[in-house]
Formats: C-alpha cells, structure tokens, sequence
C-alpha cells in the first residue's frame, strides 16, 4: 500500500481551520478519491512535541491511502486542481508532501 502525509508546518503567522479541514476539506476528498482507488483518509492533529509544553511541529497532518503509485498518481492527476483551489478555505500553509510504502 501507498500513504501521502500532507504535513502542515507550524510556522509564525499560520491559520488552519481544523473544522472546515475535518469537515468540509476531507469531504471534498473523499469525494473526488475514494472514486479513484483511496482506501482510506485520516487527519491528525496536531498538540504538542516531544514535551507537553513544546508546541506541536505541524498543527496538522493528512493521510491518503492508496492501494498502487499508479492509483495515486491518476487520482492526483484527475483532482489534484480541485482539491488545492480548496486550501485558502482552510488553511494559509504550504503543505510538505511526503508518498510512502506502508512497510507494517
């Protein structure tokens, strides 16, 4: 299996709507995917460190898995413009994108 993480960093000055985010944004996702061979998506959000008191090093996390890279890629292909129009909704960060072969 194939999982994206798309990991938002906390920086100065970020805004992210984790409502609109849960809600709205993963809805649209699994709209547009879950059609095109996504298993499964999961947000995480973000609460602290490595401390309690050390803030989180992304305020939040995206999981998309896919069964195949090729899934992905006609997936990301296909909706891949839709899904980025939606990011001023909810959020003001660049996201870091990592694709990754689920080992266990």
């Amino acid at each position: 299996m194939i999982r994206v993480a798309v990991l938002y960093p906390n920086k100065p000055d970020i805004k992210f709507a984790y409502d609109y985010y849960a809600s709205q944004h993963m809805k649209l996702v699994n709209e547009k995917l879950l059609p095109m061979g996504m298993i499964k998506a999961e947000i995480d959000k973000g609460i602290c460190g490595i401390t309690p008191d050390s803030p989180p090093p992304y305020v939040a996390i995206g999981y998309l898995t896919f069964n195949s890279v090729d899934e992905l890629q006609a997936a990301m292909a296909a909706h891949m413009n839709d899904l980025m129009a939606d990011m001023p909704n909810y959020s003001n960060i660049e996201p870091e994108i990592q694709i990754s072969e689920v080992v266990t």
